[in-house]
């Protein structure tokens, strides 16, 4: 029997993210989901390392990795329509989690308690990092965006500094101060 899993997975880098905003730079969700699960991982042991937690580094990049995989079938809702009001919201989460069993549909049967955990986010700390890392990831692009001179995402890099301030999480203040400032660098200034 044939599984079409992976052939579905490796599709993610045919959907745009973005797709209201001029871009100076296109992203795609499979790049997107390599940065959230980088993301996730380091809030997850500067979590446990800084401050005292004990979470699944591995299991929060895992989560990261898949966590936009249901958009594979859905593509890739803007954030403005996404969480308009409830009713859209609501519906959208429906549509998500029908596609993400779509998805888990095409598994063998042995493979698919192990993914099932990871492509739903069961586990509600793992959840919360990824989260926290889905933003953290769109005020980067942001960041660079406008460093670029797209001042199209200037006021997207305001609305999501405020969303990642709200999760109130050390380790996003953390990254945030230790980190980010490196991304509105030039490349000399790298070095």
């Amino acid at each position: 029997m044939s599984s079409h899993f992976f052939a579905y997975i490796s599709r993610m880098r045919f959907i745009a993210r973005w797709a209201l905003m001029r871009n100076t730079a296109p992203e795609n969700v499979q790049e997107h989901s390599h940065q959230v699960a980088v993301l996730a991982h380091a809030l997850a042991v500067i979590r446990n390392e800084k401050f005292g937690g004990h979470v699944d580094a591995g299991a929060v990049a895992a989560a990261g990795l898949y966590h936009d995989a249901s958009e594979i079938l859905t593509g890739d809702l803007p954030t403005p329509i996404k969480y308009d009001n409830p009713a859209i919201q609501s519906a959208y989460k429906n549509v998500e989690t029908v596609a993400t069993d779509k998805l888990l549909a095409m598994l063998p049967p042995e493979l698919k308690s192990a993914y099932a955990p990871i492509l739903h986010e069961t586990d509600g700390e793992i959840r919360t990092l990824v989260k926290a890392a889905d933003k953290l990831s769109a005020y980067i692009k942001c960041v660079e965006e406008v460093k670029a001179g797209n001042n199209e995402f200037r006021r997207a890099a305001d609305q999501t500094l405020l969303a990642l301030n709200a999760f109130a999480l050390p380790e996003v203040d953390y990254f945030l101060d230790t980190f980010l400032p490196s991304f509105s660098l030039t490349l000399d200034e790298l070095q």
